[in-house]
């Protein structure tokens, strides 16, 4: 007796999946072959994966942008101002909201209208 395997996805509903993911990459373009198939999201995302096209949600903060570690904010001080890991690793403690703050306020100061780096003013 032969054993015979059930497939998932047709080779048809494969191609077709792909084709459609690649060119609109959305979670809603997931949910309409879900419900196209009869298939679970996580199926869907599954099968996506499998065949290397799946992009995962980026995750982004409540303001929209992308997050940056405290640790990323410090490292950028240290660079700024010369600092040792240690006392860059004492900056890296304090609020994460102040640290962005702080270092926008200090690129501003340091770069010009341009976005050029402003050298150090000379006093005669």
């Amino acid at each position: 007796m032969t054993a015979t395997v059930k497939t998932a996805y047709t080779a048809e509903q494969t191609v077709e999946l792909v084709t459609a993911y690649t060119a609109e990459p959305t979670q809603e373009t997931v949910t309409m072959f879900a419900e196209k198939f009869g298939k679970t999201v996580k199926s869907v995302i599954a099968k996506l994966s499998r065949e290397g096209v799946y992009k995962k949600k980026e995750y982004v903060s409540k303001a929209g942008e992308k997050p940056v570690k405290k640790e990323e904010l410090a490292t950028e001080f240290m660079e700024l101002f010369g600092l040792s890991d240690a006392e860059a690793d004492s900056i890296a403690k304090a609020n994460k909201t102040a640290l962005k703050k702080i270092l926008n306020k200090v690129k501003s100061l340091t770069t010009g209208p341009e976005g050029e780096q402003n050298g150090p003013e000379e006093n005669p």
